[in-house]
């Protein structure tokens, strides 16, 4: 497989499985991620997504040109037509969150699937870049609106207009990434971080993701409106009584998305 997906204790972990192709993106991984992603956000016993690459080289190196031939159909056809999906993962989304776990390069496709995640984290040795420009073409897969949300503009401008670089030393200073890790603990420091995770109550985790996405597109008063409602509509949850009783009896709180 292309893509594999594993799930235990509530954590769904995908892995781009082309090391010898730097992970990158053929027709067929494609369209695994994307059943990947819809199983991520349809099953009910995952409650976080940690995405990585296999091998230490790369996470992803975007689309393997080898194999990624002009479609037949136009573009129209494959955006609007029956059964489409889309062009590609640009557009995927889920409710739930989701971990990067950058192992290696993550160029073109390969930083704008890692900007899809919620959170990022890189090993040492990992290298972020967008060189579409360099080609005569522009990040194709969400790279223009999602990188300038992630960092400053004047970082988000020289990727997306100079095409080169950045390790990770500077992909944390940016904000690109929340944490550096060495190689070799780059897994299991996601999987810690995504187990924590996975231990909250879900409904709660969910509104808080959506009130903040959605939040950068509206005025601070009508996002405070929204957090008013999710608020309130979290209130009488049997999670958020069972998150009281456990604090009163020093107990861990069991979540069940109710």
């Amino acid at each position: 497989m292309s893509i594999t997906l594993s799930i235990q204790d509530g954590v769904a972990l995908v892995t781009l499985n082309r090391p010898e192709a730097m992970n990158s993106i053929d027709p067929q991984s494609n369209e695994q991620l994307l059943e990947a992603w819809e199983e991520v956000s349809r099953n009910e016993d995952i409650r976080v997504l940690v995405v990585t690459g296999a091998g230490e080289r790369a996470f992803c190196t975007g689309a393997d040109l080898k194999k990624t031939m002009p479609p037949a159909d136009s573009a129209a056809r494959l955006l609007y037509g029956s059964g489409a999906r889309g062009l590609n993962f640009g557009s995927l989304q889920t409710h739930k969150p989701v971990i990067a776990a950058v192992n290696g390069y993550a160029l073109g496709g390969g930083l704008e699937l890692a900007l899809l995640a919620d959170i990022r984290i890189c090993s040492d040795n990992a290298q972020f870049g967008l060189p579409e420009v360099r080609v005569g073409s522009i990040p194709g897969a969400g790279g223009t609106q999602r990188l300038i949300r992630a960092v400053g503009q004047s970082d988000a401008m020289w990727m997306l207009l100079t095409g080169e670089r950045i390790d990770a030393a500077e992909a944390l200073r940016i904000g690109l990434v929340s944490k550096v890790v060495p190689l070799a603990a780059l897994r299991d420091t996601a999987l810690v971080i995504a187990r924590a995770m996975a231990a909250n109550a879900p409904l709660a985790m969910t509104a808080a993701k959506g009130l903040a996405m959605s939040g950068r597109e509206l005025s601070l008063a009508a996002g405070l409106e929204l957090e008013r409602q999710a608020f309130g509509l979290l209130r009488d949850t049997e999670d958020r009584l069972e998150g009281r009783r456990a604090f009163a009896e020093k107990r861990s709180p069991a979540f069940r998305g109710r």
